[in-house]
C-alpha cells in the first residue's frame, strides 16, 4: 500500500467527521418520512451543517486555501494558493428518501503556473457514510478504497459492460439529449443503472463495479475527485467531443481504454 499522505489525512478525517452527522441525521430522515411536513427542510439543514464541518476542518488544517462549495459557493483563498472543492452530500434525493446512498465528496486543485484560472487536481477523497468506505487519490499515486489498490475493469466488450448513468429530472438536464444516448448505448450493453450520487458512480467505475458512467448537467464538486480517481486507476474521463480537462462538469463519460472508445462512439453518434 501506498503510505497516506499527510493531505489525504486531512481529507479524510475531515470526511468522517462530517459523515458521522450526516450518518445520525439520515437515521431521523428515515423517522420524518411519516411526518405532515416531511424532511426536506431538516435534509437542507443537515447539508449545510455537514458543509460547515468540512469548511471548519479544511480551514484549520490548511489556511489560506480557497474553496468551492455546492452551498456557500466560492470563496477565494489567499494568491498562489491551492482551493478545496467540496460536495458535503451528493445524492441529497436518495438521502430525503431514506435511501442509503450517498457520499462526501473532497478534492484539492492546484491553480495553474500562470495564474490563470485552475489546473490538475492532485487528491480526491469520496467517503460513503452507512457503509464506512474511503475512496481516495492523489496524483501519480494511484486511487485506493482504504487500503486497497483500485484499477478500472478489464472488460472490453460492450456486451459485458454495466454502465451507469444520471437521469435528468425536474428542472436539471436535458432529456432528449439523455434519451438519444440511452437508445444509442442501451441495446449495446450489459445494463444501464442509475443510483444518484454521480461522486459514487466514479468511484465504482475506478473500482470496476461499474465498467462505464456517462452523464451531463452535473457541477465540479460532483466530479472533481471522482474523476481523479478514475484516472489514477487507470481509467479514462472526457467530455462528450473526447476532450480531457481536469475537471469534467458539464459532461462526463468515464471508462477504460478499450470500452471509452467505443462508448465514445456510440454517444457521438446519437449526438450528431
Amino acid at each position: 500500500m501506498a503510505a497516506i499522505s499527510g493531505l489525504i489525512r486531512v481529507m479524510e478525517r475531515a470526511a468522517r467527521k462530517a459523515g458521522g452527522r450526516l450518518r445520525r441525521d439520515f437515521g431521523e430522515v428515515e423517522h420524518l418520512q411519516v411526518s405532515r411536513k416531511g424532511p426536506a427542510d431538516f435534509v437542507s439543514k443537515a447539508d449545510m451543517r455537514a458543509e460547515r464541518t468540512l469548511y471548519d476542518e479544511l480551514s484549520a488544517a490548511r489556511p489560506g486555501w480557497g474553496f468551492l462549495m455546492e452551498e456557500a459557493g466560492e470563496i477565494a483563498g489567499e494568491p498562489g494558493m491551492p482551493r478545496w472543492i467540496i460536495d458535503p452530500l451528493d445524492g441529497t434525493s436518495n438521502f430525503l428518501h431514506g435511501i442509503p446512498h450517498f457520499a462526501i465528496s473532497i478534492a484539492a486543485q492546484e491553480p495553474r503556473l500562470d495564474g490563470k484560472g485552475w489546473g490538475d487536481v492532485v487528491a480526491g477523497v469520496i467517503y460513503q457514510p452507512v457503509t464506512d468506505e474511503t475512496y481516495w487519490a492523489e496524483k501519480s499515486r494511484g486511487a485506493w478504497l482504504h487500503d486497497a489498490r483500485l484499477r478500472v475493469s478489464a472488460r472490453s466488450r460492450l456486451t459485458d459492460a454495466l454502465v451507469a448513468t444520471g437521469i435528468p429530472f425536474f428542472g436539471r438536464g436535458d432529456f432528449s439529449e439523455w434519451s438519444r444516448i440511452f437508445g444509442a448505448i442501451g441495446p449495446e450493453v450489459a445494463g444501464i443503472r442509475r443510483f444518484g450520487a454521480a461522486s459514487l458512480d466514479l468511484a465504482y467505475v475506478a473500482q470496476g463495479r461499474f465498467d462505464g458512467f456517462w452523464e451531463s448537467g452535473l457541477s465540479e464538486w460532483d466530479t472533481a475527485a471522482g474523476c481523479l480517481l478514475v484516472r489514477e486507476a487507470g481509467g479514462f474521463v472526457s467530455d462528450f467531443r473526447g476532450r480531457s480537462e481536469p475537471v469534467h462538469a458539464a459532461q462526463v463519460l468515464a471508462a477504460n481504454d478499450a470500452l471509452h472508445s467505443k462508448l465514445h462512439k456510440l454517444l457521438a453518434g446519437a449526438l450528431r
